[in-house]
């Protein structure tokens, strides 16, 4: 009897250990069968995800090595790898089940702050494992030495993020060629526009084929800032204060890139002539020293034309403002963020120039959970997180606000000349100010209108934010880095402001 249990036990040891082994073995294959690039394939919804891995040098490489997709998509064997590879998958087949590959914003997906949660740090260091081996130029060295340095601020993604999948419109490197665009023979302005008492105008940039619109603005008295009752609203935006604006000229859209390369073809180091310059005699304009070439492809590559002009800085949005001054013999600037409110109101008092509550507009509160957010109004003035695809839209898509202007909300935030206070309202005095110009000291400046990156809630006409300056150059490898462009902040841009003055008949 003790025999048979014995053998009994050794059965069963032995089999266990059978059923184990072709488990772990069982299990080790469906690992590695699942693990394959044609397998990820097969699931994975992002289009094009495959054929930009081919082109990228994780494939394509003179050494013929291939980087495969769970190489970068898992973290290495030993730390994580099952736990995410179980995640990921889960998650994965979730989506091919019950998702609509149409419904993703692939646009936003494709951006270094979601790409970051899906490549792992860990992995790149695995794989490369020194950060200066021969042949590495000189930017590379100073680039890495700065990420070093960085202590776990920056991912390597941040700067080689097309390594794993090409993309042609995306450059790690200084971009000597941008904005050098060899064009058909056009007309060429001689002179600027002719500003006719106060109206609006349209203004010739001499020297180039471009013009652009400038409003009139009416003066008026309005409350700076919001109510304390307004849904959404920061404690930056007062206490509301009345201010008083005299007439002035806005831009009606954006700076374009079409309006800002004019600038940049003109005055930058590589593309600086003199024949621009030939019949405009406003002032020596060739003493203005433009934008150095960018790193990287600044338009993201969605394009320039009418699109407006994002990632340069706020000290290259002045010197812009200062050469258009110049080149047109007009008194063009940054507008004042009180302008900026007053101009984006256009004589209204709510939260937008538009009729409609915020919380309408905003997934909160289980009516907008169940039944889905009201879009009604505002899809057809502001340009925000849930109709922009993630990226800068043209003028053409939106309507106009009540002063004629358009894309002031949404679309890029825009560039102030005030520097930024939290409490700069308190600073001010009881009304009515006339024309304040913000604190007298700052690190910072004031952005308004929120940008197509926000959500309902902070594209209201009263949302204030600062530039982040250390932030947005974080990942410019340049030493020192560039004082003309922003390496991360794409969602930024400007428009600008003419002063009037009135002419009296003996000035005529």
């Amino acid at each position: 009897m003790r025999r048979k249990r014995k053998k009994t036990g050794r059965l069963l040891f032995l089999s266990g250990m059978v059923i184990s082994a072709l488990i772990i073995f069982l299990g080790n294959k469906a690992v590695v069968k699942t693990s394959t690039d044609e397998y990820c394939a097969s699931c994975h919804m992002h289009p094009q995800s495959t054929q930009s891995w081919k082109l990228s040098t994780h494939y394509d490489n003179q050494q013929g090595i291939h980087v495969h997709c769970v190489d970068c998509h898992l973290p290495p064997h030993g730390e994580g790898y099952l736990t995410e590879k179980t995640m990921t998958g889960l998650r994965d087949i979730w989506a091919k089940t019950f998702k609509d590959p149409e419904s993703f914003n692939w646009e936003a997906k494709s951006q270094i702050e979601y790409a970051k949660g899906h490549a792992f740090e860990a992995s790149c260091i695995h794989c490369h494992q020194n950060n200066y081996p021969l042949g590495l130029t000189k930017e590379g060295r100073e680039a890495h030495l700065y990420y070093e340095r960085q202590a776990g601020e920056l991912h390597c993604i941040n700067c080689h993020i097309t390594v794993g999948h090409h993309d042609p419109n995306r450059l790690h490197a200084k971009n000597i060629d941008f904005g050098i665009i060899e064009t058909a023979e056009v007309a060429l302005y001689t002179e600027p526009g002719v500003m006719n008492g106060f109206n609006s105008f349209t203004e010739y940039i001499p020297g180039s084929a471009v013009s652009f619109e400038m409003v009139a603005i009416p003066g008026g008295t309005y409350q700076l800032g919001s109510p304390e009752d307004e849904p959404f609203r920061n404690d930056n935006e007062g206490p509301a204060r009345e201010v008083k604006i005299i007439p002035f000229f806005m831009a009606k859209i954006e700076v374009s890139w079409r309006e800002y390369l004019a600038f940049f073809k003109q005055t930058g180091a590589q593309g600086k002539t003199a024949d621009a310059y030939l019949n405009v005699n406003q002032g020596d304009v060739d003493a203005i020293s433009g934008p150095t070439a960018p790193w990287g492809a600044p338009d993201q590559g969605w394009g320039k034309g009418s699109l407006p002009a994002i990632t340069m800085t706020h000290h290259a949005a002045e010197v812009y403002c200062q050469w258009l001054a110049k080149i047109t013999g007009k008194k063009y600037r940054l507008p004042t963020e009180a302008e900026w409110e007053y101009a984006a109101r256009g004589g209204t008092e709510t939260p937008y120039f538009f009729e409609g509550d915020p919380k309408q507009y905003v997934k909160q509160g289980l009516r907008n959970k169940l039944f889905g957010v009201d879009t009604t109004g505002i899809n057809s003035y502001i340009a925000y997180i849930k109709n922009s695809g993630s990226r800068s839209m043209g003028p053409e898509s939106k309507m106009e606000n009540p002063f004629g202007l358009v894309n002031m909300l949404g679309n890029v935030a825009e560039f102030c000349s005030d520097r930024y206070a939290e409490d700069a309202y308190s600073q001010y005095t009881n009304g009515p100010l006339t024309d304040p110009k913000g604190p007298a000291e700052g690190e910072e400046h004031v952005i308004r209108g929120g940008s197509y990156r926000d959500g309902a809630d902070n594209v209201r006409c009263a949302s204030r934010e600062p530039t982040r300056s250390v932030p947005w150059l974080k990942t410019d490898p340049q030493m020192p880095k560039s004082i003309w462009w922003y390496s991360d902040c794409i969602s930024v841009g400007f428009r600008v402001v003419c002063e009037f003055e009135e002419i009296t008949a003996d000035q005529q």
